[in-house]
């Protein structure tokens, strides 16, 4: 009787990156310290200026989360009471969150179900003479179909705010993916492509007026200190974090190519699973996989989890509950039934980029044991 316990698959492992670079990230963190400046100091402006040029916009400012980056991309955009701003039901609540946080009123449109993300098709009908701005959020790392979402938002005159918090480096035909609104949010939180060692987020866009309302909301709505002009917030990524993040910048295109090639091998090993639905993009889409996400269908996939579970191997659900099923919706009696499939169905992947094939391995090899237990189960 072998007695082992299962060996234990992380998530995501974030020590190999850090490992890697532990000299570079100590000597930042320490000069920062030593340096005595800790909030809006040099980093905080080398970073924005390194993010601008990566990404080739004209503007990054650096504020505390990435649902700041939301709300006060949206404020600067002039959404606030009264206003409609039309966004997927899959996603994380802080999307819809940075709306009600502006006093506006998110408005759910179904997802495509074979890229998660919203269905393009359908957002011309949810505009009302309310409607102020359209929230695509390219979920998991995949870009959002853009080219449709901004002639529609071109002809009914609608800003777009591209919540790009899971698809740092991600790619449309080439271009990046928070260039294409009128501004985008980005997030720093631990986990995402880049992360940081806590909290962290920005706005990006190419508008001046707005980068300038922007950078005044941030610091408490003051252009100039205590001769405040609008009632902001106090939302500025700390110079640590700042220092931590430009350590880790130069490095994330070959980091979401690491995330990239783990994929490829899930790709090709589980095409044949019975029970396994994968999302492959055509090559126009340049997917940085926060998350590997597949479909468990014809069983019950909180069984497959548990079962994933009972074998060493974490995974996560993002999102059980479609926002417009949440109980702060409960008025609204919407169905959207793509997202609510997809909720019952969705199933995230340990992947890191540094993971290496005989651990993607193992983590399939346990999906196909835990597939044929739920079938047991379910028979």
């Amino acid at each position: 009787m072998n007695n082992e316990a299962p060996r234990s698959i992380p998530i995501l492992d974030v020590r190999p990156e850090i490992e890697a670079i532990w000299d570079e990230l100590m000597s930042a963190i320490q000069k920062v310290v030593r340096d005595g400046q800790f909030i809006m100091g040099p980093n905080v402006k080398s970073f924005e200026e390194e993010v601008a040029t990566y990404l080739g916009v004209r503007h990054a400012i650096a504020v505390n989360s990435g649902t700041d980056a939301l709300v006060i991309g949206l404020r600067a955009l002039g959404v606030g009471p009264g206003d409609e701003v039309i966004t997927t039901p899959l996603t994380f609540f802080a999307t819809a969150e940075a709306v009600h946080s502006v006093g506006a009123t998110p408005v759910f449109v179904d997802i495509d179900p074979e890229s998660f993300n919203i269905d393009v098709s359908q957002v011309e009908a949810a505009i009302t003479e309310r409607t102020k701005a359209i929230i695509p959020v390219h979920l998991y790392g995949r870009p959002c179909e853009m080219d449709t979402l901004l002639s529609i938002a071109r002809k009914y005159h609608l800003n777009v705010v591209e919540d790009a918090a899971q698809a740092f480096g991600a790619m449309l035909r080439g271009q990046k993916v928070g260039t294409f609104g009128d501004v985008a949010a980005l997030s720093f939180f631990p986990s995402k492509n880049l992360g940081g060692f806590g909290d962290g987020g920005m706005i990006v866009t190419n508008r001046d007026e707005v980068a300038d309302v922007a950078r005044a909301l941030r610091v408490h709505g003051s252009r100039r200190k205590y001769y405040n002009e609008l009632v902001g917030y106090n939302s500025r990524l700390d110079e640590i974090q700042a220092a931590i993040l430009r350590v880790k910048l130069p490095r994330l295109d070959a980091s979401n190519d690491g995330r990239r090639r783990v994929a490829a091998w899930y790709n090709e090993l589980l095409q044949d699973v019975r029970g396994v639905k994968v999302s492959i993009p055509n090559e126009d889409v340049h997917h940085v996989y926060h998350q590997y996400t597949i479909r468990i269908t014809g069983v019950n996939r909180d069984l497959v989890q548990a079962r994933l579970r009972d074998r060493g191997i974490s995974t996560m659900v993002y999102y059980p509950v479609p926002l417009h099923k949440l109980a702060v919706y409960s008025g609204r009696n919407l169905h959207l039934p793509h997202s609510e499939t997809a909720a019952a169905q969705v199933l995230s992947l340990p992947i890191w980029p540094q993971m290496t094939r005989e651990t993607v391995e193992t983590v399939v090899t346990a999906l196909r044991e835990a597939l044929d237990d739920a079938q047991l189960g379910n028979d």
